[in-house]
């Protein structure tokens, strides 16, 4: 009964999106299966026509694809940059890390890091990291968005960005990559003046699913639970520790560059944001959490059906603005 009341109250159009779509059986899908789904769905969340949802680009920046070289690999970046006098040096830059884990592409948040980019403005750069598979753990995406933050802050210069001006934003997934980042940010000296973290999944320890939002959002219609066990299950390898890729039990959350936890509260994961946002006031790193009443998880990436994305952007680009100023 809880579960149709709370279907009830989120926008029709997330409602009949969930009736339409068709969920695969996410814990006996073999490799293959996965494999297939994946390329299937990042191919239609970048068409033109996932624009309806995804929402369109802000014409106040270019967008375009970018290959990174690292020392042991080869990477691609999604770069947004202000349409208005784009090529001036030392703007702002904004690391950004798509969400889905075993799926996702940042052409899917093109409608943020366009705006964030023509309005701030700021160089935007989004790491299409390596996704978890069968071999392929969580720890490389957080290996890719740190390498890759590193490599823009070190060629600062070729890159048109102030080293002193920097923000790591995530979402879902690459919310914990962009939370790891920042405290490596602060191991390594580099400076950061922001991290953005929404819907975040910050803890894959064994208390992963002990959390109320859990078992009362177990079958929203964008996350369920069960995807959830998949995620944990390719994040962290039987043998792994699974602390290395939750930021909720790092040794030392204090220092750290003030934080914008923007929580959708008809997620299971709402709990995970909470809980950080509160463990980084406690270790005395400021902290801003922003709920969003009947939003779903990955809501940000969905304007086209969630307007509650509107207002969060805006939230998001107003804490960006006021930490990025020169």
């Amino acid at each position: 009964m809880s579960h149709t009341i709370g279907m009830q109250r989120l926008p029709l159009r997330i409602r009949l999106l969930h009736a339409l779509r068709k969920e695969p059986d996410w814990l006996t899908m073999p490799a293959e299966a996965l494999d297939e789904f994946r390329v299937a769905e990042n191919r239609r969340r970048a068409s033109g026509l996932a624009r309806l949802i995804t929402g369109f680009p802000d014409r106040g920046a270019t967008i375009g694809w970018q290959q990174l070289a690292l020392p042991d690999r080869v990477l691609q970046v999604r770069v947004y940059r202000p349409s208005s006098g784009g090529g001036r040096a030392g703007l702002p830059l904004v690391l950004h890390v798509h969400g889905g884990g075993f799926v996702g592409t940042a052409v899917q948040s093109d409608w943020v890091n366009s705006h964030l980019a023509g309005r701030l403005p700021a160089v935007v750069v989004s790491v299409e990291h390596r996704l978890l598979a069968p071999g392929i753990s969580l720890s490389a995406a957080v290996d890719d968005g740190w390498d890759v933050l590193r490599h823009v802050v070190q060629h600062a210069a070729q890159w048109g960005v102030d080293p002193a001006r920097v923000a790591v934003f995530g979402e879902s997934a690459g919310a914990m990559v962009g939370a790891l980042a920042a405290i490596r940010a602060r191991e390594s000296d580099l400076m950061l003046r922001a991290q953005v973290l929404v819907n975040p999944c910050v803890d894959l320890t064994s208390t992963t699913f002990d959390y109320a939002s859990m078992s009362e959002h177990a079958t929203s219609p964008t996350l369920t639970v069960e995807q959830l066990e998949l995620f944990r299950r390719l994040a962290v390898p039987e043998g792994t520790d699974p602390r290395a890729v939750s930021p909720l039990y790092a040794d030392d959350l204090s220092g750290l560059a003030p934080a914008l936890v923007v929580v959708p509260t008809h997620d299971p994961m709402a709990d995970h944001g909470r809980t950080y946002a509160e463990r980084l006031r406690e270790a005395g790193t400021p902290a801003q959490l922003a709920e969003h009443p009947g939003a779903t998880h990955a809501f940000l990436s969905m304007p086209g059906v969630v307007p509650q994305a509107k207002s969060a952007r805006k939230e998001i680009t107003e804490f960006l603005r006021d930490r990025l100023a020169g």
